[in-house]
């Protein structure tokens, strides 16, 4: 199935989409770093980089109707910071905000479905009203704000659309709210889903089951100890347990009710050496950045819990938010290697540019894997409603099929 991805950056949706078995045949991004991650790793053949037709630039730039028809995905992290909790906050007054951008470019290609993700700041109650005008402008694409009309006005113009419906093209959109690491990524990372398929479509979708959570992995850690055993740790620093994950469960506790254990940063990062400032041979982008240190709110992420959220930052890579912690209290930097662990990208991925840019494209990155689930749910439902549509057009039931 074809696909193009808007905003992609390092390339985290872009390859979690490409996994999950769409094309990925338009990639628009325009900082240069990204686009030269992207460029190397077609260079390096790389298989998940290659076909892409890399657009370095303004996505508004880009000539869309030039596209040949037929696209099933638009998918596309628009640029956080009008919603991130460390910006600003001016939503639809920051230059910015690339949500019309993106249904801009949803209107032209009229795919049968996209995904766009964003920071949970975007569900913040002080956007109530802009995360509502993102919703009804993703479900009616075709009705574009007017001249001088401002975005509330726009929005009570979609909101009589919405319940009047009279435009040619429509979707319905699905916001989710979610935690990566419900998901299986060493990662607390919460990120909010707007997934979207056209209306003719009898797609019968639903964001897809956690398969991971917390409790599992204080059963694993507290109860029968598997956790510490499969990575040998020595009584004495079993002690020294990360904060935050609730209290220990009974031993009556159902495993099979709690899903896997949340993965953690010993869990990602187990079998990678310890970085040192030559870096290795054997792993790309693994060299130690020195000066690490831990102040009040900034104390890095434990080892045997999910790393807390990376961050790209505003001024540079904030080092509270990408550093390790060891059970001991001392700390250390992540390298481009580790958060690319954590972010779920393959190891034979590179990252170009110095550690800042690097770790600004991981910061900034949606994990692999749970695009790839994602897109892959996705794939799945568009795959069924071709069946369901090619049933009812040879006048075949779904019961009569199953039969």
């Amino acid at each position: 199935m074809r696909s193009v991805e808007l905003f992609a950056g390092g390339g985290g949706l872009a390859l979690g989409t490409h996994l999950a078995g769409f094309s990925t045949e338009i990639v628009s991004e325009w900082d240069r770093w990204c686009c030269d991650t992207l460029r190397e790793n077609q260079t390096t053949g790389h298989p998940l980089a290659q076909g892409m037709d890399i657009h370095e630039g303004d996505v508004r730039d880009v000539d869309w109707a030039a596209v040949p028809e037929g696209v099933s995905l638009v998918s596309g992290g628009p640029p956080c910071q009008p919603f991130s909790g460390g910006g600003k906050g001016r939503a639809a007054d920051d230059p910015r905000d690339m949500f019309p951008a993106t249904t801009e470019v949803i209107r032209t290609l009229r795919p049968r479905a996209f995904i766009v993700e964003n920071v949970r700041g975007l569900t913040r109650s002080a956007f109530a009203d802009y995360f509502l005008y993102v919703q009804l402008r993703l479900a009616h694409p075709e009705l574009v704000s007017r001249e001088d009309e401002s975005w509330t006005d726009h929005l009570a113009r979609l909101q009589a659309e919405h319940t009047s419906v009279r435009s040619d093209l429509q979707y319905r959109v699905l916001p989710t709210l979610v935690n990566a690491a419900d998901y299986g990524v060493p990662q607390q990372r919460w990120r909010v889903f707007l997934v979207g398929f056209r209306r003719d479509l009898d797609a019968e979708w639903s964001f897809p089951r956690p398969t991971h959570s917390a409790a599992a992995l204080r059963h694993a850690q507290h109860v029968t100890g598997e956790y510490w055993e499969r990575h040998e740790v020595l009584a004495y620093e079993r002690l020294l347990r990360p904060r935050g994950l609730g209290d220990p469960l009974p031993e009556t506790a159902n495993p099979a009710i709690l899903g896997r254990p949340w993965r953690t940063v010993r869990d990602a990062l187990t079998d990678l050496p310890e970085p040192t400032l030559t870096g290795s041979t054997t792993y790309l982008n693994h060299i130690l950045q020195p000066g690490a240190r831990s102040y009040p709110g900034h104390t890095g992420s434990h080892v045997d819990a999910p790393a807390k959220a990376l961050k790209a930052g505003v001024h540079g890579v904030p080092g509270g938010e990408n550093m390790l912690r060891r059970p001991d209290g001392s700390v250390r930097y992540f390298t481009t290697r580790e958060a690319a662990r954590l972010q779920t990208f393959p190891d034979r991925y590179r990252l170009h540019g110095p550690w800042t840019e690097a770790m600004r494209q991981m910061g900034n990155a949606v994990p692999v894997l749970l695009a790839q689930i994602v897109a892959g749910s996705v794939r799945e439902h568009l795959a069924l409603a071709d069946l369901r549509q090619a049933m009812a057009s040879k006048g075949v039931t779904q019961r009569q099929a199953i039969a």
